[in-house]
């Protein structure tokens, strides 16, 4: 037998010699192994491998399998990795369109031949032990991209596609006592790769574990476990079927239940009663301990098998889980780190503790199968899984639906040439997976239009496993064969839109396989998806895309580190910083999305009053026996009492209870918390941990703070040039020449006080754009309010400000035209008492007919020694009026440095709405008090809008010179519905029409 590479380009050439599909079960020689979870049946080959890397397939070097070809000479690589990520060509992010679009002209099959990449690995081994008699060796490369080729002493032994299940093969004919050479050809593109067109960053190689395992002559090939529920959910019969097993026998044991019998169908079963059921919320697991003995009745090997008892089922077009109707509190989620998709099991660990922390229930595997251990993980931690094939032919879809190719060229569509390939990769997930109580729906894969062969592969799936339904949101697209899914999917699809759609359309289960693109400043009006789920039971939920960015550290030109995206690293095509789509970020820091999806993702709903707390638990099988239920009065920033309360509310159930404390009657703002903490830590979170929280403002009406008697009023110089404002602690100088307040000090000293102001302020219109608002065009539409910020003049009329005498006051007021077509007005008042405070008014009145403003706010510029922030407002992260449910009423402090959010590519971020006051001090108590009784929005950065948007990346961004505070009437919201067209809701945006803000800031010396 013989490789031929030409093979490469056919689709039918999916394997050769490849292993059949199997469980993911593993096999010990003893118990002692079981509990120390170490195989001797197990030889990893991860480590250092010779490698040679070739542009092309006719590039790569003849003979390089024999094992007495010399590699010493080649470089050294390790595996598992990426080929990119350790020198040789380099990582490649595109979306929607195929790698070599551009470059080489092919039709579907072909691949590229100037520039196709070849990784040929060479490792010795030996093994840890002669094989006995009967015994069998394979390897398995659990993960290589996109088709292996694979040589053992210089014999071929096979051949396999799909990237992202195990290609696994026999050896035992050519393995030889001593030393062995296994010799691997992974081609980076293959006819397979056009069934791999995933919105992620390309890469190449052995990027997963390659062990070897040895088989006994007697041994359990395949596991299969099923479990039955009786109607009531009394009981349960737990059985497992062994395949494979020659010349022995099998016995089983379920901890705790005892030893399982032979049944009808030829397993062994066990019956359970008054079985814990498995969910998300209680991921309760039998432990089952399979042995398998020889004719001679020894124990050749021990599976320990995990098994979660549960039921799935779709009933009245309502997807159940123990009967149950289930909502989908779901995240997308690549596999993907800082190295790429080459996972240690401790990060995949990690990624599902970040996950639970965010209450969040389930997640897709998009849009390929993961590594193993992340469903024996999602087992163990409870986490419900759409298991998704690896399919995505994104490119050629899109040129269906927009009307460049005849449905007949959908890609696998009704090509019988493709079916192959896809029947081989949904038995490669399901019969590796079918074993994973986490795993309840099939899904097809993703963005790949529809046809027969689809049709066909759902087909199979039911047929094979019964137990689990079958998802496929193109039908959305291609409604020809509506039966390919059993629920119905979109994406991105408005709230409002799906609850018109599930008027009309009730014959099955919908849910929003992605949701809420969290690119950049995103994750606006989540809300209104979740409040639809409470009341349209068809409406089972949604999975945000997605969890974490696919960004790779980078050092620029002068050694600063950063997050490279798409086309950082010069590659062609690319699709930039569409990558970056994280409610985490790739080094798994928390964005300000996370404590959103935090709140909109918690299992309660909780009503407040100023003296009772109605709970509803929206758990479906657990109370809140492991939770204290905190609840606490504050007053601006003081915590005044702390209560736990004890509470007994049953799933699905509300009740309400009086506060544990009596209501402030005394005047003032007052805020009453109420926080649900784990009583015990978990595998997931610590003890104390908040899982759920609300908060209700209560104000008690009267004045609050003692009335202090008005200082005199100030001293009024109208001089030539300028007009000056005088107190006993500060002076401000207002121009007639430049139109503005120019000077601001505050604090006496020798030489005039300490001066606050490092620029003029000015009104702002504009922010940064957001990735969204990149998305639909805003930098083009808006631009009239960038000019706007960066240019004005004094009006006709209005060539001095206005002064006017108060009773313990001044008033100077500048009227300006803005350069807006058609023209637009703004008048700014500053009202100045005895004590230095001053109080600010703008008026807009914009054009007619302008679009409406990312901003009215004013810009105030002071020292960068001014960092310590202090607000009394929403926290503790940013939030927008569209994303602030997760927001609290209190005092926070931060430092002005790392208010800009981290988001891949700088723009609009760290505003605070409902901020009532804010200062920005530097070390020695001097600075800036803001205040706005009504409210506001609060922005304080260290740079200006126009150098935020100046910048590519975070390292691009200035020096730090200033503190730049942009207190606000609004800001329009974040949005998020999806980043390529859609806007921020209408209730989010900056009213129009004339528009009025009032705000103070005063001095501040300690």
């Amino acid at each position: 037998m013989t490789f031929e590479v030409n093979r490469i380009s056919d689709p039918g050439y999916v394997s050769e010699n490849r292993m059949v599909a199997h469980s993911d079960h593993r096999w010990f020689a003893s118990g002692d192994e079981v509990a120390a979870g170490r195989s001797s049946f197990e030889q990893s080959l991860n480590g250092l491998w010779k490698f040679h890397h070739a542009k092309n397939p006719a590039m790569t070097l003849p003979g390089f399998q024999q094992p007495d070809y010399d590699t010493e000479g080649w470089d050294d690589i390790p595996v598992p990795a990426h080929v990119q990520l350790h020198g040789y060509d380099r990582p490649q992010y595109v979306n929607v369109q195929y790698p070599w679009d551009g470059l080489e002209d092919l039709d579907p099959g072909q691949v590229p031949e100037r520039w196709n990449p070849v990784a040929s690995y060479v490792r010795d081994f030996t093994l840890d032990s002669a094989l006995a008699s009967g015994e069998r060796l394979s390897v398995s490369f659990h993960g290589a991209e996109s088709g292996i080729a694979v040589w053992l002493n210089g014999d071929f032994i096979g051949w396999a596609t799909d990237s992202f299940t195990p290609s696994e093969f026999d050896l035992t004919d050519g393995v030889r006592d001593g030393r062995n050479r296994l010799a691997v050809q992974v081609f980076k593109w293959t006819a397979a790769s056009w069934l791999e067109d995933q919105d992620f960053i390309r890469f190449h190689g052995l990027f997963r574990d390659v062990t070897l395992y040895r088989r006994p002559a007697v041994h359990a090939q395949d596991v299969k476990v099923s479990t039955e529920l009786a109607d009531d959910y009394g009981s349960a019969a737990i059985t497992v079927e062994v395949t494979g097993v020659e010349n022995g026998s099998v016995r089983a044991v379920i901890d705790g239940v005892g030893p399982m019998t032979a049944g009808d169908g030829g397993g062994l079963t066990a019956h359970v009663g008054q079985p814990r059921l498995w969910s998300s919320e209680d991921p309760f697991l039998y432990e089952v301990t399979i042995e398998v003995l020889g004719a001679d009745g020894v124990v050749t090997e021990v599976i320990p098998q995990l098994v979660g008892v549960r039921r799935v089922e779709i009933t009245d077009a309502i997807l159940r889980v123990n009967g149950k109707r289930v909502v989908f509190l779901g995240v997308n989620r690549h596999e993907f780190g800082a190295r790429g998709r080459a996972m240690t099991a401790a990060e995949i660990e990690q990624d599902i503790q970040i996950i639970k922390r965010a209450g969040i229930n389930a997640v897709r595997t998009s849009h390929y199968p993961n590594a193993s251990v992340f469903y024996a993980l999602c087992d163990r931690y409870g986490l419900f899984v759409i298991d998704e094939m690896n399919l995505e032919t994104h490119a050629m879809w899109d040129k269906i639906i927009q009307g460049e190719l005849p449905v007949e060229r959908a890609l696998p569509g009704d090509r019988p040439e493709w079916l192959p390939a896809l029947m081989d990769r949904a038995a490669s997930m399901l019969e590796r997976d079918k074993n994973h109580p986490s795993v309840i729906i099939w899904s097809l894969g993703n963005e790949s239009f529809g046809g027969t062969d689809l049709l066909q592969v759902s087909d199979w799936f039911r047929a094979t496993d019964p137990t689990r339904p079958v998802h496929y949101e193109g039908v959305h697209w291609d409604p020809r064969y509506p039966e390919t899914t059993d629920i119905t999917s979109h994406m991105y699809t408005p709230a409002a839109d799906i609850e018109a759609h599930l008027a009309e359309h009730r014959d099955k289960p919908f849910i929003l396989c992605e949701y809420a693109h969290s690119m950049g400043n995103s994750f606006g009006a989540v809300d209104k998806y979740l409040d639809l789920t409470e009341r349209e039971p068809l409406f089972q939920g949604g999975f945000i895309w997605d969890f974490a960015d696919q960004t790779l550290p980078l050092t620029d030109r002068y050694g600063q580190p950063f997050m490279g995206y798409g086309g950082d690293f010069g590659e062609a095509p690319s699709d930039y910083d569409f990558s970056a789509n994280g409610i985490v970020s790739s080094d798994r820091q928390l964005t300000p999305a996370y404590q959103e999806v935090r709140y909109l993702y918690q299992a309660f709903r909780t009503a407040i009053t100023a003296d009772t707390v109605t709970i509803t638990n929206r758990r479906l099988f657990t109370g809140l026996d492991d939770l204290d239920v905190v609840v606490t009065l504050r007053r601006e920033g003081v915590t005044l009492r702390e209560e736990t309360l004890e509470v007994e509310v049953l799933p699905g159930e509300s009740r309400t209870y009086p506060l544990p404390f009596a209501a402030p009657t005394a005047p003032g703002e007052y805020t009453i918390d109420v926080a649900y903490r784990l009583r015990a830590a978990t595998a997931w979170a610590h003890v104390g941990y908040t899982v759920g929280w609300e908060q209700e403002i209560v104000a008690i009406a009267g004045d609050a703070n003692p009335v202090r008697p008005a200082a005199p009023a100030p001293r009024v110089v109208e001089s030539t040039h300028n007009i000056g404002v005088h107190g006993k602690h500060f002076s401000l100088l207002f121009s007639r020449l430049y139109g503005h307040l120019v000077s601001y000090r505050y604090g006496r000293t020798s030489d005039g006080g300490r001066e606050l102001l490092r620029d003029l302020p000015y009104p702002s219109f504009w922010h940064a754009p957001t990735s969204n608002e990149r998305g639909w065009g805003m930098q083009f539409r808006d631009g009239q309010w960038l000019l706007a910020s960066k240019s004005r003049k004094l009006r006709e009329g209005w060539e001095k400000p206005r002064v006017t005498h108060l009773q313990n006051s001044v008033e100077i007021t500048y009227g300006y035209e803005l350069p807006t077509t058609p023209r637009s007005e703004v008048d700014v008042s500053y009202v100045v008492d005895g004590d230095g405070h001053v109080g600010v008014t703008m008026t807009l009145r914009p054009g007619e007919g302008l679009p409406d403003l990312p901003e009215f706010a004013m810009t105030l510029t002071v020292d960068a020694d001014l960092r310590r922030l202090r607000w009394y407002g929403d926290g503790p992260g940013e939030n927008y009026v569209d994303r602030r449910g997760g927001a609290r009423l209190d005092v926070w402090e931060g430092d002005v440095r790392d208010q800009l959010t981290r988001y891949m590519t700088p723009q609009e971020a760290g505003s605070h709405t409902s901020v009532r006051w804010a200062e920005v001090l530097d070390d020695a108590g001097f600075g800036l008090r803001l205040d706005a009784p009504g409210g506001m929005e609060l922005s304080a950065l260290p740079w200006t809008p126009f150098e935020i948007d100046n910048a590519r990346h975070h390292t691009d961004l200035p020096p730090i010179q200033r503190t730049i505070l942009r207190p606000a009437l609004a800001r329009r919201g974040v949005g998020g519905d999806q980043s390529w067209g859609a806007m921020t809701h209408p209730e989010y945006l900056v009213p129009g029409g004339e528009l009025t803000f009032t705000f103070g800031f005063q001095g501040v010396l300690r």
